[in-house]
């Protein structure tokens, strides 16, 4: 073999080793979300409803009812996530850990309209993994996906404290929109 066919071959399995170790953490998904502090538990990132509401995790989290409220209209400490990026997951999930350590879990995997979310999770399983996506049509406003498929709802577009949030959406009707926002940097961006 000449060593033209030697560098030829190397450079193709260097090639099919990159595209390998980029598909395994996600970087080469064909999911469009592309995330801006991947597995950074550092970020800080608020999650704003349709109507402008912020995301409150009661307590800072470790809660099974009260859990979320959507009727903040500012951050403070229990406005702040931390989006978790699951790498072997494609496409890419994460998870949302709230200020005290906890995980957003989706009951039953989503399709709730009643005990919908809670906040007591230590470890992150199937049901507190989620698939945040953009809205094509919408610049920096994302989906939040259960892991069965079903679209968190704020319902009636925040400003709520009781019948807050939904997972039993299966297509767009706008509630399900947010605005995820991390460190100031706006998420996907």
């Amino acid at each position: 073999m000449n060593i033209k066919n030697k560098l030829g071959r190397a450079a193709g399995m260097a090639a099919t080793v990159a595209i390998l170790w980029l598909s395994l953490t996600g970087a080469a998904s064909a999911h469009t979300t592309r995330p801006l502090f991947f597995g950074n538990s550092g970020s800080n990132c608020a999650i704003q409803t349709a109507h402008g509401f912020y995301l409150t995790a009661v307590g800072g989290g470790g809660r099974t009812s009260d859990v979320i409220h959507t009727d903040a209209t500012q951050i403070q400490g229990w406005e702040l996530f931390n989006l978790i990026g699951i790498p072997s997951q494609n496409p890419l999930h994460y998870a949302i850990r709230t200020r005290n350590l906890h995980y957003l879990t989706a009951v039953g995997g989503g399709g709730r309209t009643t005990d919908v979310i809670h906040s007591d999770a230590t470890q992150v399983q199937a049901w507190e993994e989620f698939s945040i996506f953009p809205f094509e049509q919408e610049v920096n406003i994302y989906g939040i996906e259960t892991i069965n498929g079903h679209l968190l709802t704020a319902e009636g577009g925040g400003g709520r404290i009781t019948d807050t949030i939904h997972s039993d959406a299966t297509q767009d009707l706008g509630f399900d929109r947010f605005t995820i926002t991390c460190d100031h940097i706006v998420f996907g961006s």
